[in-house]
C-alpha cells in the first residue's frame, strides 16, 4: 500500500511527458511561446521528425524498398530548402504514421508558428530552394490549360479532379493553394515527377496555377456540371436516361398491344 501511494505521489509531482501531449500525437516543447523561432523549430524537429529524417536531416535508411521506391524511413532533408517542408506540413502530408504510407491531404498537424519554425530550421541545415514566388500579372489561363493538359492531365485529369496512377492515388487539386501548386511542381511529391525551370518556367508555372485555380471554381455555362470530373459521370447519366427511356418505350408498346 505504501509503495502504491509513493508511485501515485511521484506521478502527481512528475507527470510523464506523454501525458501532456495532445491527441494528435505531436510532441510540443513546454513554454513554446517563449522560444525563438529557431529554438522552437529545433525542438519540434527533434521530437517529431528526427526518428525518420535523422538528427541532422540526413535521413534514416530502411533495409528494404518502401513506397514510391523510397529506400529510407525518411529521406534526407539537407538541401531541400524551405519549399519542400512548407508543402508537406501545410498540406498535412507529414508527419506520417508509417514510412510506407501514401501521403494524403488532411488538416495540418502543426500550428502556423510551428510550421514557420520547422521550415526555418530545416532550411538552415543546408541551403536549398525557397518557397516559390511566382511573377504577378503574367498568368494566362488559356496557356495554363495547354500546359496542364500536356504535363499534368494524364494523372490529375484536365479538370484537376485527381485519378489513379501506377502505385498511387492521384489527389484532386480542389484545395491546393497557389503556393502549394507551385511547390508540388518543383519538388514532385511522392510518385509525381518534379519539373525544373528549364522544363516549366516560372511564368508558365504561374499560368498553370491560374488554370488550376479556375478549375476550383468552374463556370458551368453548359448546364449541369456533374461534379466536373469528365466522361465517367456523363456516361452514367447517359445510360440511366437511355435505360429509363427504353423502359418507357417498352411499357408504351405493351399498352398499345393490349389495346
Amino acid at each position: 500500500m505504501k509503495r502504491c501511494l509513493l508511485v501515485l505521489a511521484a506521478f502527481a509531482l512528475f507527470p510523464p511527458a506523454a501525458a501532456a501531449q495532445p491527441d494528435s500525437g505531436i510532441a510540443r516543447p513546454n513554454g513554446e511561446q517563449g522560444l525563438s523561432l529557431r529554438e522552437l523549430g529545433s525542438q519540434l524537429y527533434a521530437g517529431n521528425c528526427s526518428s525518420c529524417h535523422g538528427i541532422d536531416g540526413r535521413g534514416v535508411k530502411l533495409p528494404k524498398t518502401g513506397a514510391g521506391n523510397a529506400k529510407a524511413a525518411g529521406p534526407a532533408l539537407r538541401g531541400t530548402g524551405a519549399q519542400a517542408v512548407d508543402f508537406y506540413l501545410r498540406t498535412g502530408y507529414m508527419p506520417l504514421s508509417k514510412p510506407d504510407e501514401q501521403p494524403s491531404r488532411r488538416q495540418p498537424q502543426f500550428r502556423e508558428r510551428e510550421i514557420r519554425a520547422l521550415v526555418a530550421y530545416v532550411a538552415s541545415l543546408k541551403p536549398g530552394p525557397p518557397i516559390p514566388r511566382l511573377p504577378q500579372g503574367q498568368a494566362s489561363e488559356a496557356e495554363g490549360l495547354t500546359l496542364f493538359t500536356e504535363h499534368c492531365a494524364g494523372c490529375h485529369q484536365v479538370a484537376a479532379q485527381g485519378g489513379v496512377a501506377t502505385g498511387a492515388k492521384v489527389p484532386p487539386l480542389t484545395e491546393a493553394t497557389p503556393e502549394q501548386i507551385a511547390e508540388a511542381v518543383r519538388i514532385g511529391p511522392y510518385v509525381m515527377p518534379k519539373f525544373r525551370k528549364s522544363q516549366i518556367s516560372d511564368a508558365e508555372l504561374a499560368s498553370i496555377v491560374a488554370y488550376v485555380r479556375r478549375t476550383q471554381h468552374p463556370v458551368n455555362r453548359g448546364g449541369w456540371g456533374i461534379g466536373n470530373i469528365g466522361p465517367v459521370p456523363e456516361g452514367m447519366v447517359t445510360w440511366l436516361i437511355a435505360a429509363a427511356a427504353f423502359i418507357g418505350v417498352c411499357l408504351l408498346i405493351g399498352e398499345r398491344r393490349r389495346a
